[in-house]
């Protein structure tokens, strides 16, 4: 979480988890991603009642800028994902967690490969781990699938974000979030509702494999965000935040925005994350980049 005013950048119960039917995907050709959402550390909730987990807030919680924003600074509601969700991990470990999604262990990916749909072998992932510094170290890692209908290349502006440089991904990589409930003094420091360029406010380092990309945001490099993120998580079990992710439109052909991936935490537990060994082997490589700066394997 970071306000426009700043540069800051249970153990598993799935057989208690309530998969909403805008999320659900049996019969799609998706079944990985039932499993994926399933066996989640963190579970999936009810988006109104639910606490301790996760859930899939409308597109239209938000709002993004909208056709006209340049000559008018109209926002518009942001309408529906270009990813679907495809679970969220809550995890501590003994060292910083990076590259999550190149852990043999990492259940996603061992969802999507086991798989035996052709449709899954298409399938293009982006994971957000926002890491959170202290003592013990955490991170809240959000996943998105592609969608069957709605290739990735069908969006031109996310399609270069996706296979453009690290530095075309910082200069647009933004997140707009949304206090649902929180004590006013969380509200007062993150702002009822804030856009931020995360790519410059925090330091981000890409991922980008076969099927891939993760995003890891170090909470800890910036000294505000790591103050507010400190003082949210005093009270995070008062706490549901709406955050969405999106590449952020600057010219007109690239307006209005879409958010590639949405999720809301509903009043989280410290406790309840789970606890990964950081040395874990790491199996799959990240794509070499072109000169250009262009990834090898596209999507």
């Amino acid at each position: 979480m970071c306000s426009v005013k700043h540069k800051q950048k249970h153990q598993n119960s799935q057989n208690h988890h309530r998969i909403s039917p805008s999320t659900a995907t049996s019969g799609s050709g998706e079944d990985w991603r039932d499993v994926a959402i399933a066996t989640g550390s963190l579970k999936h909730v009810d988006l109104n009642t639910g606490s301790n987990g996760w859930a899939s807030p409308p597109g239209d919680n938000f709002s993004v800028r909208g056709p006209n924003y340049l000559a008018k600074k109209a926002k518009t509601p942001a309408g529906e994902w270009l990813m679907n969700p495809a679970g969220v991990d809550w995890l501590r470990s003994s060292a910083k967690l990076d590259h999550v999604l190149a852990r043999t262990d990492n259940r996603v990916m061992t969802a999507l490969r086991a798989s035996k749909c052709e449709k899954s072998s298409k399938t293009f992932i982006i994971a957000i781990n926002l890491q959170v510094p202290g003592r013990e170290h955490y991170s809240a890692v959000f996943y998105f699938s592609s969608k069957i209908d709605e290739p990735i290349v069908s969006n031109p502006l996310f399609h270069q974000f996706i296979n453009g440089s690290d530095a075309f991904r910082n200069s647009r990589f933004k997140i707009v979030n949304k206090i649902v409930k929180g004590p006013w003094i969380v509200k007062s420091a993150v702002g009822n509702y804030s856009a931020c360029l995360l790519g410059k406010a925090l330091n981000c380092y890409y991922h980008r494999g076969p099927n891939y990309l993760e995003i890891d945001v170090d909470i800890g490099s910036s000294a505000i965000a790591s103050a507010i993120l400190k003082l949210a998580l005093g009270c995070v079990t008062a706490v549901t935040v709406d955050m969405g992710f999106l590449v952020e439109g600057q010219k007109e052909e690239e307006l209005p925005e879409r958010l590639f991936g949405a999720v809301r935490i509903c009043q989280m537990e410290m406790s309840s994350a789970t606890f990964v060994d950081s040395a874990a082997v790491a199996t799959s490589k990240v794509l070499p980049m072109s000169s250009g700066g262009e990834s090898e394997n596209e999507v």
